[in-house]
């Protein structure tokens, strides 16, 4: 399958601090690729790079071969806060970008609530943001992300601020819009269980400055049910991440603390 996105020898220093090394990261078109690792690893900076929000220090990152050199409506980005316009409906939050590319309000109304209705938040539209949970309003935002039909979905922990049965409603709801759109998806998360569930693959990051310590192939294959995470295969990979991590916790730990 081809490439989608190339990360070439990507760095991030912030001052005199390394805070990625040179990173080299291919993604096929559809993948889901997780990434795991310690906090202040890179997996965000690495994230936001290939974004265009941030500007890395050396290397350079391609979509469909060609640099990226700044944000771009080919990349749909949800984060772990809700990032809606509180002034604006669910409805208009959806159309947003499909108002910025001047597309008919009829068009903008016909994707908008095709997408709602994917997110489960049909009869939702007239609603403002403050009238919304908190699964709720991420489930706009992905809808937002999804309707301006991007490339990349790049996700920087969009369920860690939900609690826990929201979130794991939250990662079926996806990863069924997955596996229907095949949408290509960057993934970053804290839980390994998510880690597994969600991706076609897992990174662990090494703790800072951050490098691609561990590339692995998830073979559950799909559509997934909640109900793999009690598998053998599940709990072999979990183990084997969980051990990964948990190694480059305690290299960070150690580190602070000889700082």
């Amino acid at each position: 399958m081809a490439n989608i996105l190339s990360v070439r020898g990507v760095e991030r220093r912030f001052d005199a601090t390394l805070a990625l090394q040179a990173t080299n990261l291919d993604v096929a078109e559809n993948d889901f690729i997780t990434i795991l690792g310690p906090s202040g690893c890179g997996k965000s900076t690495l994230l936001r790079i290939v974004a265009g929000l941030d500007t890395p220090t050396g290397g350079e990152v391609l979509l469909d071969g060609r640099r990226i050199d700044g944000p771009g409506a080919d990349r749909g980005m949800v984060f772990q806060s809700y990032t809606l316009f509180p002034w604006l409906t669910v409805l208009d939050n959806v159309c947003f970008g499909l108002a910025e590319r001047r597309l008919a309000r009829a068009q903008q109304l016909e994707i908008a609530h095709g997408f709602l209705a994917k997110v489960g938040l049909k009869g939702f539209d007239k609603h403002y943001p403050k009238q919304l949970s908190g699964g709720m309003q991420q489930r706009t935002a992905i809808a937002r992300a999804l309707a301006n039909d991007p490339r990349m979905l790049l996700m920087d922990e969009p369920f860690g601020a939900l609690d826990h049965q929201t979130r794991e409603l939250m990662q079926e709801l996806l990863l069924g819009i997955w596996e229907e759109q095949r949408k290509t998806v960057l993934f970053v998360t804290h839980d390994i269980d998510e880690a597994v569930f969600m991706g076609s693959r897992v990174i662990v990051m090494s703790a800072r400055p951050g490098r691609i310590k561990l590339d692995r192939p998830v073979t559950i294959p799909h559509p997934r049910h909640y109900s793999v995470k009690t598998t053998p295969a599940f709990a072999a990979l979990k183990a084997e991440l969980t051990e990964a991590v948990r190694v480059e916790v305690r290299a960070a730990q150690a580190a602070m603390e000889a700082a």
